[in-house]
C-alpha cells in the first residue's frame, strides 16, 4: 500500500498478498482506497432522502436538514433514524424537544432546502407555510411524508451520532414526488 496525498491508503493490484487491513477481498484490485476524500464522494453517489426535522423548542421554531434519513429501522413499533454530525449546533437544542415532526422534501421545497440548512437560523423559517402539532412537532406545509416522533436511542458512530426515533404518527401524499441528495446535488426521483 502507498499512501494517498490526503492521507488515506491506496492497494495497486500487485500488493496485498498477505493481510491487508481488512481488504482481503479485494486485495487483487486496482484502485482500492481507504483515502476519506474518496469515501465521501463515493457515498454521495448513493441516493439519500433529505428531511427536515423541526419542532417548537424553549418557544422557538428550530429546523434542520437531513440527509442521511433512513426508515425501516423497525415496523414494530415504527422507527426511523439519521446521523447528527457532533459539530451541529442544531441538534442539541431540537433534541430537547417533545416532540420532532419529519418532513421527507418534495418537489416544492427544492429552492427552499438551501434556505432551511441555512446558518442563519432566524431566516430558515423564512416564507415557509408550516403546520404545528400539538406536541410542538412543526412540518412543512407540501412534504409527500410528515412523520411525527419522539428519540428512543442515540448511539456514538465516529464524528457522528446515529439517533433512532419512534413514529408515534404520521402522514402520507402519494401524488407528491421526494426529493432526493445525489452527488451534492437534490435531485426529483425519475418516473
Amino acid at each position: 500500500m502507498k499512501p494517498d496525498a490526503d492521507g488515506g491508503r491506496t492497494m495497486t493490484a500487485t500488493e496485498g498478498t498477505e493481510g491487508t487491513e481488512g481488504m482481503e477481498g479485494l486485495r487483487n484490485l486496482a484502485g482500492v482506497t481507504s483515502d476519506p476524500g474518496e469515501m465521501t464522494r463515493a457515498f454521495s453517489g448513493f441516493p439519500a432522502g433529505v428531511a427536515a426535522l423541526s419542532a417548537r423548542v424553549h418557544g422557538d421554531p428550530t429546523v434542520m436538514i437531513v440527509s442521511s434519513f433512513a426508515v425501516g429501522v423497525s415496523h414494530n413499533p415504527p422507527m426511523v433514524s439519521f446521523a447528527a454530525q457532533h459539530t451541529s449546533t442544531t441538534w442539541p437544542v431540537l433534541s430537547r424537544a417533545r416532540a420532532i415532526g419529519i418532513s421527507v422534501l418534495g418537489e416544492g421545497h427544492s429552492d427552499k432546502a438551501r434556505q432551511l440548512a441555512s446558518r442563519s437560523k432566524a431566516a430558515r423559517f423564512a416564507d415557509l407555510c408550516t403546520v404545528e402539532a400539538e406536541s410542538g412537532a412543526i412540518f412543512l406545509d407540501g412534504a409527500p411524508v410528515w412523520l411525527e416522533c419522539t428519540v428512543e436511542h442515540s448511539y456514538p458512530a465516529g464524528d457522528h451520532d446515529i439517533i433512532v426515533l419512534r413514529v408515534l404518527a404520521m402522514r402520507s401524499d402519494d401524488e407528491r414526488s421526494p426529493l432526493v441528495w445525489h452527488r451534492r446535488t437534490l435531485k426529483m426521483l425519475g418516473s
